[in-house]
């Protein structure tokens, strides 16, 4: 009973890496899940590196139809600004198919991050 490994779905939401620039996340398809968490961890920051991190939602992959979610629609909040060596994790709550998480650079040089998008109550279980 104490396994979750089956029961879960886990995606890239944003691949491991130091960030010099603004980061558009990957699209995480809905379809089929019941609850999302996005889980976002950060290393080093180098010069100061500001960076704030943001939920966007869309019906369509397309880039330019992803709008910042709704705050009533996050569970749990992202900090105005990401500290080295963290780790913040926020739900999604909203009606939308897709969801991505989007890394603004506001000042600085870089950070390390990336992020996996966690995903329960699958309909086909057991997830491979």
């Amino acid at each position: 009973m104490r396994d979750i490994v089956h029961n879960i779905k886990t995606v890239q939401a944003i691949a491991p890496a130091v960030l010099a620039a603004s980061a558009n996340g990957a699209a995480i398809d809905l379809k089929g899940v019941g609850s999302v968490a996005i889980v976002l961890n950060t290393g080093a920051i180098e010069a100061a590196g500001d960076f704030t991190a943001k939920l966007q939602e869309s019906d369509t992959t397309a880039s330019g139809d992803f709008a910042d979610v709704d705050a009533s629609h996050v569970m749990g909040e992202l900090p105005a600004s990401l500290a080295a060596n963290s780790v913040v994790k926020v739900g999604y709550r909203g009606f939308k198919r897709y969801v991505r998480l989007v890394l603004t650079k506001n000042g600085g040089t870089s950070i390390a991050a990336g992020a996996v998008a966690v995903m329960g109550y699958v309909q086909d279980r057991p997830v491979a």
